[in-house]
């Protein structure tokens, strides 16, 4: 399909007795951020892997840009660019230096490598830093650098496999902010993290693998409603109210939890149902410390969906 960069179709790989993938499905568009989420060992590195033509599978349909993986490898390698797990950079080398090695090991001569590079320090904020040696950056600096350098081609598809492991917030912010431009300039990303909030700020569809399947499939919103949609938390002052509160507000699917002194329920229409707690609590002279709206997390899509009673679901097509 013209629209789509990524096609996977019962893709399998086998390592002695133990399934790495086992008739995994996946569709990736075009100029889009799709993060593949999942638990150790769950077979995203060997998706990826895969995908980048760094591994063979054993069977499956797998096109990336439009050219099969093992039947036109070279094609493949033409159109992507990968960030791995852990930097590839000469720490002895400066910014500029590393960029234009790069450049260079792609073939591109030396005056395209200098113009390349320079490019690429301005594109992720390197400018400034292009002469220091990279043992001197720091975590997010070097991530970035990293990132430049797997754009030298400018390539269509880009694999970036945990590219924020091991970065403080700051340096996590530093590439998240750089993955955005990429997909703003329509490149298209595939994403694997075992951070979910990043999968939350950055993607625009999520698959969940487990076992080596995509065991859901969606936007994060629509992921969100598998574990019962938004609810409302309401923390009393009184632990001895919970029973009165629990009685008086206008709530289905109570769960209470004594220790916190939180009453929590689902609920429909987010601000219809907050107007009606608080005048509830008015009406019934029972004070709360706090009252908030609260979407489910992906944590808790993913605890749901890879936990003992895990089930495939399809969200969205």
């Amino acid at each position: 399909m013209a629209d789509t960069a990524i096609t996977v179709e019962d893709a399998r790989k086998t390592y002695g007795t133990k399934h790495a993938l086992h008739g995994l499905d996946l569709h990736v568009a075009r100029g889009t951020v799709h993060a593949v989420l999942g638990p150790n060992g769950a077979g995203k590195t060997t998706l990826v892997r895969i995908l980048a033509t760094l591994l063979r599978p054993d069977g499956g349909r797998i096109e990336v840009a439009g050219h099969d993986v093992t039947a036109e490898p070279r094609a493949v390698r033409r159109r992507i660019g990968l960030l791995g797990q852990y930097a590839a950079l000469d720490e002895q080398l400066d910014g500029r230096q590393n960029l234009q090695m790069f450049a260079r090991l792609h073939h591109l001569g030396a005056r395209h490598a200098r113009v390349r590079a320079t490019e690429l320090l301005e594109r992720f904020g390197l400018t400034g830093t292009g002469r220091t040696p990279v043992a001197r950056y720091s975590g997010g600096m070097r991530r970035r650098l990293d990132l430049a350098a797997s754009l030298i081609t400018d390539p269509e598809v880009l694999f970036l496999d945990e590219p924020t492991t091991g970065l403080d917030p700051r340096g996590r912010a530093e590439v998240w902010a750089a993955v955005r431009s990429l997909a703003g300039a329509g490149t298209t990303v595939l994403l694997t993290t075992q951070y979910l909030e990043e999968a939350d700020q950055l993607a625009d569809r999520i698959a969940f693998v487990d076992h080596g399947r995509v065991v859901a499939g969606g936007t994060p919103d629509e992921l969100k409603t598998l574990t019962g949609g938004d609810r409302v938390d309401v923390v009393l002052r009184d632990t001895g109210q919970l029973a009165a509160a629990t009685a008086q507000l206008p709530l289905t699917g109570v769960c209470v939890d004594a220790d916190r002194r939180l009453l929590s329920a689902p609920v429909t229409d987010r601000m219809a149902a907050l107007s009606e707690v608080v005048r509830g609590l008015e009406r019934a002279g029972i004070e709360a410390e706090d009252i908030a709206l609260r979407r489910p997390t992906l944590d808790e899509v993913f605890l749901h969906l890879t936990g003992p009673d895990r089930r495939t679901t399809e969200v969205a097509a």
